[in-house]
Order: C-alpha cells, then sequence, then structure tokens
C-alpha cells in the first residue's frame, strides 16, 4: 500500500508545476471569453465573424479546462506522467467538442444521442493516444554509445 503511494507521488511530481498551468489557461481563457465577448457585440454574424467565433470559442473553453484537467491529472495520476502537451491535447478537445456542438446547433441538428456519441468518440481517440504512449518501447541506452 505503502509503495502504491509512493509511487503515485512520484508521477504527481512529473506534472508541470500549476502555476504554470494556470497562468496559460488564465491567458488562453481571457482572450477567447473578451474576443467572444467583442465578437458577439460588435459584428454581424457574417461568415468571417462566425469563423472568428468558432476559433475564439476553442481558445476560451481550452483555457478555462487546462486547470481542470491539470487537477484531474493530479487527482487520477496515470503512468507514464501527463506532459504539458497531454494537458493541452485534453483540453484542447473540450474545446473541439464545443465548438463541434455549436456548429451542430447552429444547423439545427443537434440531439442528445449525438452529443454523446461525439463525446465518446473523442474520449476513445484520447484513450487510444494514451495507449499508445504507454505501450511505446525504446530501447535501453548502451553504455558504449
Amino acid at each position: 500500500m505503502e509503495d502504491q503511494t509512493n509511487q503515485a507521488d512520484q508521477i504527481r511530481r512529473q506534472l508541470p508545476p500549476f502555476t504554470v498551468v494556470l497562468t496559460t489557461g488564465m491567458l488562453l481563457g481571457l482572450v477567447g471569453w473578451i474576443g467572444l465577448f467583442l465578437v458577439v457585440i460588435l459584428t454581424v454574424p457574417n461568415l468571417g465573424p462566425r469563423w472568428l467565433m468558432y476559433f475564439l470559442v476553442t481558445l476560451a473553453i481550452t483555457g478555462t479546462f487546462l486547470p481542470i484537467v491539470h487537477y484531474m491529472h493530479k487527482r487520477f495520476p496515470s503512468k507514464p506522467a501527463a506532459t504539458s502537451m497531454v494537458l493541452v491535447r485534453e483540453a484542447l478537445l473540450f474545446g473541439v467538442y464545443a465548438d463541434v456542438l455549436l456548429w451542430l446547433q447552429f444547423g439545427r441538428a443537434l440531439n442528445f444521442a449525438e452529443a454523446a456519441f461525439i463525446a465518446m468518440g473523442l474520449m476513445i481517440i484520447e484513450i487510444l493516444i494514451r495507449w499508445r504512449e504507454r505501450v511505446a518501447w525504446t530501447p535501453p541506452v548502451s553504455e558504449e554509445e
């Protein structure tokens, strides 16, 4: 039992520092939310501002979920430990999910089952990527090299 606790603590220490994650999340979130507010207030929903809205929604949701994803990895450590790229990728998946739901809602094609299947598909993609990272084999470094 103590060995598992020590192993989990070692994995938690390999995570990026929370201050860096929080700063990055706040920067992304503020740019996204303020930009989204300005796009909604100051523009007409033509093609250009609509694409800008999708981009800003991605930034806002990614920045909002980045500290949450860091907390989840700190609370439930996995092997190998999540790097900063993993944290950003998982937070970005939340942003992509929000964009897809927004896109479908504009076309009046969104329903609960479709949203659930899209969420399951994105979760399966992330699980397969993390599985690939876990089983990646690297040869040991020999002393001669």
